[in-house]
């Protein structure tokens, strides 16, 4: 890719990124492009769908949900702290644009959906949290991936509605751990 054409292409996901947080992934894509100061074609030749786009945005994203899930597998705490700090992390992970809550929380355990990949990624790094808990025999029979990431994403979409900070997300957080743990 010639040196122009990168640049175009990483201003296109950076603004991308920012628009779709402010406005939430059904966000113009003409305002991407007027935003990141290309043409529409020019943002369609790098991006032919909006789900190239997202798909584009969303590597960096992969990475960080790789990287909080490893360090809540590492954390040395008691399994209620284990499961906070994944929790934490998760809210933070998908209240990344307006919206994003409760379009990946719906879309969780949808093998249909357009969001399949980022459920998947979500859900994958959940159920090494989940397993090493379960390993350890702290969680009540019946506790799945799928399910606490429809709990935790449940608060986060009423976070994101409500515009609720991180300090009146987190007592929730502290609820559903309880009811998790034996």
């Amino acid at each position: 890719m010639r040196s122009d054409a990168k640049r175009n292409y990483d201003r296109i996901v950076d603004v991308a990124r920012q628009v779709f947080r402010e406005q939430g992934y059904d966000a113009s894509l003409d305002l991407v492009a007027k935003r990141a100061g290309v043409g529409a074609g020019t943002l369609y030749r790098h991006f032919p769908t909006r789900d190239a786009l997202l798909d584009a945005i969303m590597q960096s994203w992969v990475d960080r949900v790789e990287v909080a899930a490893e360090k809540a597998v590492a954390h040395e705490g008691s399994p209620r702290d284990v499961l906070l700090t994944w929790f934490d992390e998760y809210v933070v992970l998908i209240s990344l644009h307006k919206g994003g809550p409760a379009k990946i929380t719906s879309a969780m355990g949808d093998p249909d959906s357009p969001i399949r990949t980022k459920c998947e990624v979500l859900r994958g790094a959940g159920e090494r949290v989940i397993s090493r808990l379960q390993d350890e025999g702290a969680l009540r029979e019946g506790v799945d991936s799928l399910k606490v990431a429809r709990l935790v994403g449940g608060i986060a979409a009423v976070a994101d509605q409500a515009e609720l900070d991180r300090s009146a997300v987190r007592p929730m957080l502290e609820v559903v751990a309880d009811g998790l743990l034996r």
